[in-house]
């Protein structure tokens, strides 16, 4: 008896070494992947590679560490005899997919294909400038196989599943062309010269560093002028023009738009130009009163 238990030691321990071995391996090839993707990633960032890789290179690094953890756990299970059938369910046929349709849910899968067509057809990519709806914009921190993340402009992070913002309409403003047309509108008041002010808008966006002149061929060809600044509409209080200035990119012309701002309503008060604005006279209900009172009556007789 005592020798049979002797005999039986070994087998106790040899199941759950096999599968401690199978689990530290998936664990080691698992980081050292991960670790040959940051590389690549940080190579990318810092302007070694095309700006879209870092796309593709950040969800396949997630895409890549779910299969290494699966398909590890999946031999482990398989050294269980009792699991095996289990475990061959899962490496066999469809792989990724099985596992997906066993143990997620339709809206999970739903998020991995809505992300896998993102990759694939580039809507947008990491570090573009998104608008969604009408109150959602920000820029793209990052793309995983569940969801999106988008930083705003204060520093929030909006996350959307891959399958709502599949169907969202977008307004992306570096697909394609990163160059932005920024409009510069100013009021001027009626008394005020035109042609002036239009010459004051010119100078000043030509003479911002972020400007750059975006005529095409056949517009230098015409003498078309750096800036066009046309008038739009005749308001109630003023003269309306409008600038159009174009910056390489959307942080660019922001600060553009922000610092020509200034320094047009800065000239404009130099030349004498005036950017109205609307007066309105109060007048007290218990003024009113008070000036009734003090109307002179006519005290006249008839004859």
């Amino acid at each position: 008896m005592d020798e049979l238990i002797i005999d039986y030691i070994p087998q106790i321990w040899h199941l759950p070494i096999k599968i401690g071995v199978i689990l530290l391996a998936t664990t080691i090839i698992a980081a050292v992947t991960a670790r040959l993707f940051n590389s690549a990633i940080r190579k990318t960032e810092q302007g070694e590679g095309e700006s879209h890789d870092l796309t593709n290179l950040k969800f396949l690094k997630r895409g890549v560490s779910v299969l290494i953890y699966l398909t590890g756990i999946s031999f482990a299970i398989y050294m269980v005899p009792s699991l095996r059938v289990i475990a061959t369910s899962l490496l066999a046929g469809a792989g990724l997919f099985a596992v997906a349709v066993g143990f997620a849910s339709q809206q999970a899968l739903s998020n991995i294909i809505g992300g896998i067509f993102i990759v694939i057809f580039k809507p947008y990519k990491i570090n573009d400038r998104l608008q969604i709806r009408t109150d959602l914009s920000g820029v793209v921190e990052d793309i995983n196989l569940r969801h999106t993340v988008i930083r705003n402009f204060e520093n929030k992070r909006i996350i959307i599943p891959n399958s709502v913002i599949s169907d969202e309409v977008l307004i992306n403003s570096n697909y394609g062309d990163d160059k932005i047309i920024k409009w510069i509108d100013v009021g001027i008041s009626y008394d005020s010269d035109i042609d002036l002010a239009r010459k004051i808008m010119q100078e000043e966006v030509e003479a911002h560093p972020n400007f750059i002149d975006n005529r095409n061929e056949d517009q230098l060809a015409n003498g078309d002028p750096k800036v066009p600044v046309r008038l739009l509409t005749l308001g109630d209080f003023s003269v309306n023009l409008r600038a159009w200035a174009t910056a390489a990119d959307p942080p660019s012309a922001f600060v553009m738009g922000t610092d020509l701002l200034e320094s047009i309503k800065k000239r404009f008060d130099k030349e004498g130009i005036e950017i109205p604005f609307p007066y309105r006279t109060i007048v007290y209900k218990k003024d009113l009163e008070n000036l009734g009172q003090n109307l002179p009556t006519d005290h006249s007789e008839k004859e």
